[in-house]
Parts: C-alpha cells; sequence; structure tokens
C-alpha cells in the first residue's frame, strides 16, 4: 500500500522518457504513470492504476506534477479532454473555484482548450 505522505514527488516525463536524479522507486512510478495515461488521454488506463493503487485524484492533485504542472494543467497542455474531464469531475470545487487553473490556461495559450468550459462548469464561474 503506498502512503500519500511519501508520494511528494515530480514526475518529469520528457518526450515518452522519464527523468529522475535518484532510482525510481514505486510512488515515482505511480506518478509517471499518471502523467503517462494523462498526456496519452487515456482515461480507462488511469481510472485502472488510480483504482489498482487505491488512491483518488484528490489525495494526490497537491503532490503529483507533471512537467512542472499540476495534473489538470497537464491535461490542458497535452490536449487531452477525456482524461481532463474524469480529473475535473473528481476534484472538489474548491480546488477549482479561484480559476487560477482557467488563468494559468489562458495565459500560456490554451484559453482555448475544450476543458476550460468543463472546468468553469465545476467551479460554477
Amino acid at each position: 500500500m503506498i502512503k500519500l505522505s511519501t508520494l511528494v514527488i515530480a514526475a518529469a516525463v520528457i518526450s515518452g522518457s522519464v527523468a529522475f536524479s535518484a532510482p525510481v522507486k514505486a510512488d515515482d512510478q505511480l506518478a509517471v504513470s499518471i502523467c503517462e495515461y494523462i498526456a496519452a488521454d487515456d482515461k480507462n488506463r488511469l481510472r485502472s492504476k488510480l483504482k489498482s493503487s487505491r488512491v483518488k485524484i484528490r489525495n494526490i492533485y497537491d503532490a503529483v506534477l507533471c512537467n512542472g504542472n499540476n495534473l489538470l494543467r497537464h491535461a490542458v497542455a497535452s490536449n487531452a479532454l477525456d482524461t481532463g474531464e474524469y480529473i475535473v469531475k473528481n476534484l472538489s470545487k474548491s480546488y477549482l473555484e479561484d480559476g487560477a487553473d482557467i488563468a494559468w490556461a489562458e495565459e500560456n495559450g490554451h484559453g482555448g482548450s475544450a476543458l476550460i468550459p468543463a472546468i468553469k462548469e465545476r467551479a460554477g464561474l
């Protein structure tokens, strides 16, 4: 079983390869898999990986970074509509209410992403 307190990691997924300064541990591999499935827009494998690892998106959302972005921003940047909508639906509204992810998307050229309306709807904006 994975301790969420030890899941404070940042996975850097670079062109399909992963860069770590230390040997990959089980927790690191979970984060890498999550980042890869989001980038590939593979919602089924993402769901399966989360379920088999017994973790929830809302419990790891702040701990896992993909290319320096949180999971939702990684989905927006990767144009991953299915996995992005899955993340939005599994986050509490309080994560989205401040509009920081929407502002980030607009500042970084992703304002036209199909995920923006889903984020706004869930946040009540």
